[in-house]
């Protein structure tokens, strides 16, 4: 994360003697990425955070694939997913490789653990739902279209606010560190002008509050695809002060720029965030191409070395029939997609779209997991057919 922020308390120096009130040494921890050569943030905990009084294996994390791998495009509606739980410990796997796997929850419980994933970076889509996001960084508020993006091993809680409507996710884990693209950036990590967001776009925990409470608090981690309870023997809040690039953060898709053109812009012209082996892009209302000729629906493409996925975060898309908010469509390597019938000739002339998407592109297949064929459509890969085409039924010999 290339923006540098403080929050707190911090000595003049690093590694430098930081006392508490009581005359004792304030315990200072580094955390980053990359060892010691990627971004990092320097924590200064009121009680060391090594005292765990009790360890144990709460379950194992088992993602099965559906076994059925025939080549077609695929539909998954959310709506129709299991919903309740935690925020945390409930999610659906939709779909996953090595490098990046995605997955929905739709809770209505409150956390009372604390939480991190000390194996992949998480971006989470706030499909619905508000509240604030705890962690040992401070408070961060979230709100219904936000990205926050937690990076690994980032200890955090989810304070959801039901009382002001229900609350929907969509997760996406990456092993790798997720970071803005390397074309949006100059060479000291500063955003370009000609970039879709800036640096004033993104929300940093602007509030710390440090817990010095001594008692059983229960950190649940995921580590070795499995959940792990560390009990420590004080409050895992207990942050004073903090300073550094590594910290969890928030960026709204409402605040994301369009890039528009006279024809048609490819969707790399949507891109949100860069890991390593996917990118994330987001859709966004804008005005349509603006040249008297010019076709605004896409064109058909194959993807080549790429699956596409996209979450419909509203019932409008400009190329898309049978979909619906909520909505996951999967379009693999090996398979050309395009506008539904009709939708090109329709978007001739259109001056606008309302469309609201995000899309993840993974740059090695992806399995779809059992569990959510359980709410697939299991037409979608025909309707491209028109009616004509869906009633032909070839002659019998």
């Amino acid at each position: 994360m290339p923006i540098y922020h403080t929050l707190g308390q911090v000595p003049r120096k690093r590694h430098t003697v930081f006392r508490r009130p009581d005359g004792g040494l304030y315990a200072e921890e580094l955390m980053g990425h990359d060892g010691f050569t990627g971004t990092s943030s320097l924590l200064y905990h009121t009680r060391p955070p090594t005292t765990v009084k009790a360890a144990r294996r709460v379950k194992l994390i088992r993602w099965d694939a559906d076994e059925d791998t025939s080549l077609r495009h695929r539909h998954f509606r959310t709506a129709a997913a299991r919903a309740g739980g935690s925020p945390t410990l409930d999610r659906t796997p939709i779909l996953f490789n090595t490098d990046i796997a995605m997955l929905y929850v739709a809770p209505d419980q409150q956390d009372v653990h604390a939480y991190r994933n000390s194996q992949a970076d998480e971006v989470i889509y706030v499909v619905e739902g508000e509240g604030m996001l705890e962690s040992v960084f401070g408070n961060l508020p979230f709100r219904s279209g936000d990205y926050v993006v937690i990076h690994r091993n980032i200890t955090h809680r989810w304070v959801i606010d039901y009382g002001k409507g229900p609350a929907k996710f969509v997760v996406f884990e990456s092993r790798g560190h997720v970071r803005w693209p390397k074309r949006y950036r100059n060479e000291f990590g500063q955003l370009l002008e000609g970039a879709p967001y800036s640096e004033r776009d993104i929300r940093r925990p602007l509030e710390l509050n440090a817990h010095d409470e001594a008692g059983d608090f229960p950190v649940l981690v995921k580590q070795y695809d499995a959940i792990n309870e560390l009990m420590l023997d004080h409050h895992p809040f207990d942050v004073v002060g903090w300073d550094g690039y590594y910290y969890p953060w928030a960026f709204s898709i409402h605040d994301f720029e369009p890039i528009v053109g006279r024809i048609h812009q490819p969707p790399p012209v949507h891109q949100t965030f860069q890991g390593d082996g996917f990118v994330i892009c987001s859709f966004c209302p804008r005005p349509y191409d603006f040249d008297p000729n010019a076709v605004p629906a896409p064109y058909n493409h194959s993807n080549v070395d790429s699956d596409e996925v996209l979450f419909y975060a509203s019932s409008e898309f400009m190329s898309r029939k049978g979909i619906e908010y909520g909505s996951i469509t999967h379009h693999p390597d090996g398979l050309p997609h395009g506008p539904h019938p009709g939708r090109a000739e329709a978007s001739i002339g259109a001056k606008y779209t309302n469309e609201l998407a995000v899309m993840m592109d993974s740059f090695r297949p992806l399995h779809v997991a059992k569990a959510a064929e359980a709410f697939e459509d299991p037409t979608y890969h025909k309707s491209w057919l028109d009616q004509q085409h869906a009633a032909f039924s070839p002659p019998t010999s």
